[in-house]
């Protein structure tokens, strides 16, 4: 899940977790929707090697 502009308020962090959702935070950087995919997938390709 992308949350909105303004982020997730802390009740729908809490109703996602209970739903089975793992948070991950970009610490306090915000990118637009179209970056933040692709920021978090090469990131994950990086971690891990590929």
């Amino acid at each position: 899940m992308i949350g909105a502009e303004g982020g997730f308020d802390p009740a729908e962090v809490d109703r996602a977790r209970a739903r089975g959702v793992i948070p991950v935070t970009l610490g306090p950087r915000i990118l637009r929707t179209e970056t933040a995919g692709i920021f978090v997938a090469s990131s994950l390709l990086y971690e891990l090697g590929l």
